[in-house]
């Protein structure tokens, strides 16, 4: 049990990598706090944890919003004491196209959701993790942020700013023994994979992205999942600021 007596917020965490996440997260011991908008999805994420001798609790709320994930972390601190490990992965993106084709609405919710929820977090976390001297944070970047391609230009500008949000937060916390670091995961067949391909969502389009990751195939929430909890858990203890590529070697 790699997290035994830990406390996680996860966020996003009802369908994709977050529900991955959240999964392996309370079978390795964590106590889970299920947050996503669809608060429905988070609920069945965290009845099937339960049902299989987990322990995670549900909220809904909207990243973007400081009174919602000031809830989040409430509901780790007041239903189970504390806050060990908060993992940001919820995110959104555009439609794949020229970037002039994004409007304004959208490019803001697409900066809202992917790169003010990690300020946001930080806001509400940090406090709790230096009350109790010790905390990690795992934000959930893209290989996007290191090796942006044309159509997913502003989505890609999100997770670079991720990436060096992270690195910077690392070294400012470092003092307080609050480590912070990033996944980047490269394609995956999860609910927003249409919305990455250029085109239509058809076998061949997925050929062509597989084609570009050298070890042959898209990343899954497992593979993910994985990655974090190295990264959350005490194995990890040395690591802050850094950015480990779930990728295939699609970045090297």
């Amino acid at each position: 049990m790699r997290l035994a007596g830990k406390v996680a917020l996860v966020t996003g965490a009802g369908n994709g990598f977050g529900k991955g996440i959240a999964e392996l997260f309370a079978a390795q011991g964590a106590r889970v706090v299920a947050a996503d908008i669809d608060g429905g999805a988070a609920g069945q994420v965290t009845a099937a944890i339960a049902a299989d001798g987990g322990d995670a609790a549900a909220v809904t709320g909207d990243v973007s919003r400081s009174r919602d994930v000031a809830a989040m972390v409430a509901a780790a601190v007041d239903g189970y004491g504390r806050l060990d490990v908060v993992v940001n992965n919820a995110g959104t993106t555009h439609r794949n196209r020229p970037m002039l084709e994004v409007d304004e609405d959208e490019y803001q919710r697409v900066f809202d959701v992917n790169v003010k929820s990690v300020y946001l977090s930080a806001r509400h976390a940090v406090p709790v993790f230096r009350r109790q001297g010790s905390g990690v944070m795992v934000n959930i970047a893209s290989t996007a942020g290191v090796r942006p391609r044309p159509g997913i230009v502003w989505y890609s500008a999100t997770k670079g700013a991720v990436i060096t949000m992270t690195k910077a937060m690392a070294l400012e916390l470092a003092p307080e023994r609050i480590r912070v670091v990033a996944v980047n995961p490269v394609i995956s067949a999860t609910a927003l994979l249409p919305a990455f391909l250029p085109g239509e969502d058809t076998p061949e389009a997925r050929r062509r992205m597989i084609d570009t990751i050298p070890l042959g195939r898209m990343s899954t929430p497992l593979d993910v999942a994985r990655a974090c909890l190295f990264l959350a858990s005490d194995e990890a203890g040395l690591l802050t600021g850094c950015c480990l590529d779930v990728d295939g070697g699609r970045c090297v």
